[in-house]
């Protein structure tokens, strides 16, 4: 049986004007970078157009790649950078829906009874999830950068850092100062909803 190559060995392959390698990348990376992009624009055309440009950015400029890193960090800051370029070129705003997040990270951003509120007292889910929504698109680039990739796409600390080419402290420092702006954003849209009569009195006990 062939051994596997490396991400390296496909790198130097491509350099070679190896045809086989660069479609040996193209199948290993090739969905991981339509997610990501999915997730960073949520639209499946746009995401598509991204892994189009990534590739070529792949095919053309791996010359640029420092094998310091690693192949996946090099090849997750292209799909970001790509990403991000889409969306300020089009204005659109970047939504994430609830089912991407898990049930811990959901508790990160709103909270729990001790820190903000119950979201058993939400009117629905729906107005969650597009409270949700509208918070991370209004995250400030950088810090939306480090939370798709750290609390969506589950990335290390480490790995987001080689990714956006920052220091640990600083990926958690972005991390923690975008987990206060979405808990924030959801208090807000919290108590507006209480306002208009939308949520239920007793939920007031658990508002900080």
């Amino acid at each position: 049986m062939a051994t596997r190559k490396t991400d390296s060995e496909l790198v130097t392959g491509v350099l070679g004007k190896e045809e086989s390698c660069f479609e040996e990348l193209l199948e290993r990376y090739g969905s991981k970078v339509l997610n990501l992009a999915m997730r960073i624009t949520r639209n499946q055309e746009d995401a598509e157009e991204i892994l189009q440009d990534v590739f070529i950015t792949v095919f053309t400029k791996l010359g640029s790649f420092e094998h310091k890193a690693q192949f996946s960090s090099w090849l997750y800051r292209v799909t970001m950078n790509s990403s991000f370029m889409k969306i300020r070129a089009r204005n659109r705003r970047r939504t994430v829906s609830l089912e991407d997040v898990e049930p811990n990270i959901r508790q990160n951003w709103v909270g729990n009874r001790t820190e903000m509120f119950d979201v058993d007292f939400m009117s629905s889910r729906h107005e969650l999830r597009d409270a949700i929504q509208a918070a991370v698109a209004e995250l400030p680039e950088d810090y939306r950068a480090i939370f798709v990739l750290r609390d969506i796409d589950g990335l290390s600390n480490e790995a987001v850092s080689q990714v956006l080419r920052l220091s640990v402290p600083a990926v958690k420092s972005r991390l923690h100062r975008s987990r206060l702006l979405m808990r924030e954003r959801l208090k807000s849209h919290y108590a507006q909803l209480r306002a208009d009569g939308e949520v239920v009195d007793t939920a007031d006990t658990y508002i900080v």
